[in-house]
C-alpha cells in the first residue's frame, strides 16, 4: 500500500486548476491551467450552472460537495476531498465559500489536481482511430481526512458499493473512495477484477472459495471473513472465469 499524500505534496508537486463560480454556482471565471485540462471548448462553461457540464454520475458527488461549503461558515470551510473522473483524467477537487468584506457570500472556489499520472497505468494505443480506450487505474486514491491514500490495485481484495462512492476494502483496511463502483470497474483490469453483484466487484487474484449457501453463490476472499454474494445474472460467467462447473461448487446450509 503506497504512503498518504498530503496537501503540501500535492501543491509542491502538481500545477492547481482554479475555478470560480457566482452565487448562483455559475462558472464566471478560470485558470490557464483549468483551460487546459476541463473540456472548455467543447462544453462552453462560463455563465452556465457548474452541474450542467458534469457527467450525469457526478452531478450529486458536485452538488453535496457545494453543499457541504455553502452550509458552513465562510472561515471554516469543511476538509472536502472528491475525485472526479472524466474522460481519460482522475481530478482531486476542493471547494471552499468565498465572501465580501462584509461577510457576504460571494460565490464558491473549486480548486482541483490532476492525478491521473499518480494512478493510472501508461496510456494504450487504441485498436483504431474510432475506438475509446480508457487507461486501467494502478493505483486507487482514497479519502481519509485530509490526506490522499493511493492503494495498489493489486492488494485490492474487493470493491463495496456506498451511495455514490466505494468502499475499497484489503487485507488490512477498509478506505472511502469517492469514485464510483461503476467508474472503477471501467477503470480496473477486466482481466483480474470482475462485477459479481450490483454492489461488488472482486480481485479474482484473491478468490479462495466459492460456495452454494441457500441455493444462492457466494464468494470468499484470501484475509477476508466476509462472504460476498454473486448475483444470478453472474454466476455463470463467474464459473467460467474461475474454471469450474456449476456441479462443483459446495454447498452450505445457512
Amino acid at each position: 500500500m503506497a504512503p498518504a499524500v498530503s496537501p503540501l505534496y500535492l501543491l509542491e508537486r502538481f500545477d492547481v486548476g482554479v475555478v470560480h463560480l457566482d452565487n448562483d454556482r455559475h462558472v464566471t471565471g478560470m485558470n490557464d491551467f483549468a483551460r487546459r485540462v476541463l473540456p472548455v471548448e467543447r462544453m462552453q462553461p462560463f455563465n452556465r450552472m457548474v452541474l450542467s457540464f458534469h457527467p450525469e454520475r457526478s452531478r450529486p458527488k458536485v452538488e453535496f460537495l457545494l453543499d457541504q461549503a455553502s452550509t458552513c461558515p465562510v472561515a471554516n470551510p469543511p476538509p472536502m476531498t472528491m475525485i472526479i473522473n472524466i474522460p481519460e483524467r482522475v481530478l482531486l477537487i476542493k471547494v471552499a465559500r468565498t465572501a465580501d468584506g462584509t461577510q457576504q457570500p460571494t460565490g464558491y472556489v473549486l480548486v482541483f489536481y490532476d492525478i491521473t499520472e499518480l494512478v493510472a497505468a501508461d496510456e494504450q494505443p487504441a485498436p483504431d482511430a474510432t475506438a475509446v480506450v480508457r487507461r486501467q487505474l494502478r493505483k486507487i486514491p482514497t479519502v481519509s481526512g485530509q490526506n490522499i491514500q493511493f492503494i495498489e490495485a493489486e492488494d485490492v481484495l474487493r470493491l463495496n458499493a456506498d451511495g455514490h462512492y466505494t468502499r475499497v476494502i484489503t487485507a488490512g483496511a477498509n478506505q472511502f473512495c469517492n469514485l464510483s463502483i461503476g467508474d472503477l470497474e471501467a477503470r480496473l483490469d477486466a482481466e483480474h477484477f470482475m462485477r459479481v453483484h450490483r454492489s461488488h466487484i472482486v480481485n479474482l487474484r484473491h478468490v479462495v472459495q466459492l460456495l452454494r449457501v441457500d441455493g444462492r453463490l457466494v464468494l470468499r476472499l484470501r484475509d477476508d471473513e466476509t462472504e460476498v454474494p454473486v448475483s444470478r445474472t453472474s454466476s455463470n460467467a463467474l464459473m467460467a472465469r474461475l474454471g469450474i462447473a456449476a456441479a462443483g461448487v459446495a454447498s452450505r446450509q445457512g
